[in-house]
């Protein structure tokens, strides 16, 4: 991959789309947030989804001048319209919602229904953390992910983000229900490398490596088989009843016009029943349990989020790493 610097990949970003008619403050957040995936390593999320969201911009999925609007709240639960707007901005808006309802309540949920594809959804996780607060969020997606025992994707690979924060280090989970995201299985294709474990099923139903076999079956592996299928169902369900929006099966299954998703954003104050000390005791007495024993090549266990931060201290100082081909596409805009 080729490195730029960080403030370079923004400032292309942002001026691709304040030449697309997004307002300065509204342009600079949403390059922010794609610049920002590339910064922690989250390539497939980051510029390398950016041509789509333009795309969509230009199909007509996403309407760029669109604001969330309240519809409905009754103490720490409120219930949000995106009106089809930029998933990223709709996003940070809502978490940044339950943050405040969170202050106010010491917990704070935001459901929000009629919003677009919110690109890395670890990006809100950090948010909550950064801000101080226990960050639970996820979305539904388009039915790409079969249930367990069917060949037919029926339910979504509906990424779920839990963070913790902590002084030493927010401890941050941002995972996909598949073995390994539509992402990032691009991300293998592209640079011409198989995946690391079984990451789904090849045409021929038999366990595959090879990320293009799984991206032409639509047959990529639950985490944990039947139990990964299962909970993409229920965050299903939760964000759907919530927010009043789409289920999964009511989501086109064109990855291209994917839209008028549902999503759920939580924020809970850790320190609303106790100091602040006493959460940050806890959660460093945990990582240190949690990483006591070595790993089986003799080096330190990771938490969630650990490598990020390592990754994203790198690429500040090394440049951020960006796929040559799509960097000239950008550029190009």
């Amino acid at each position: 991959m080729l490195r730029v610097p960080y403030n370079e990949l923004l400032d292309a970003l942002q001026r691709v789309l304040l030449k697309l008619g997004f307002t300065p403050e509204r342009a600079r957040l949403c390059a922010r947030l794609f610049a920002d995936a590339n910064r922690d390593g989250i390539y497939s999320h980051g510029l390398n989804r950016f041509p789509r969201f333009i795309l969509q911009i230009q199909n007509g999925t996403i309407d760029i001048h669109a604001q969330p609007q309240l519809l409905a709240g009754m103490g720490a639960l409120e219930r949000w319209d995106g009106k089809i707007g930029p998933g990223p901005l709709n996003a940070f808006h809502c978490m940044e919602r339950a943050i405040a309802l969170s202050r106010k309540n010491g917990i704070g949920c935001v459901a929000l229904a009629n919003t677009t594809h919110w690109m890395r959804g670890g990006n809100y996780g950090w948010q909550a953390a950064d801000a101080g607060f226990i960050g639970i969020c996820w979305t539904n997606t388009l039915p790409n992910l079969p249930p367990w025992g069917a060949s037919d994707p029926r339910v979504g690979n509906n990424p779920v983000i839990i963070a913790v924060p902590r002084p030493a280090g927010h401890v941050v989970l941002d995972m996909a229900l598949s073995q390994f995201s539509y992402g990032a299985l691009a991300s293998y294709r592209m640079r011409g490398e198989l995946l690391p474990v079984d990451g789904g099923f090849d045409a021929a139903d038999r366990l595959t490596r090879d990320p293009a076999a799984i991206e032409q079956s639509k047959r990529p592996l639950p985490i944990g088989y039947w139990k990964g299928s299962g909970l993409a169902l229920m965050l299903d369900l939760v964000a759907a009843m919530l927010s009043g929006g789409r289920a999964t099966h009511q989501i086109t299954s064109d990855p291209d016009r994917e839209g008028r998703l549902s999503q759920v954003f939580i924020a809970l104050h850790p320190s609303s029943l106790g100091s602040p000390e006493a959460a940050a005791r806890i959660a460093d007495e945990v990582i240190a349990y949690f990483q006591l024993p070595p790993g089986s090549k003799g080096e330190q266990v990771r938490y969630p989020g650990e490598q990020v931060l390592k990754i994203r201290s790198e690429n500040l100082a090394k440049g951020i790493p960006v796929e040559p081909s799509i960097w000239e596409m950008v550029q190009a805009m």
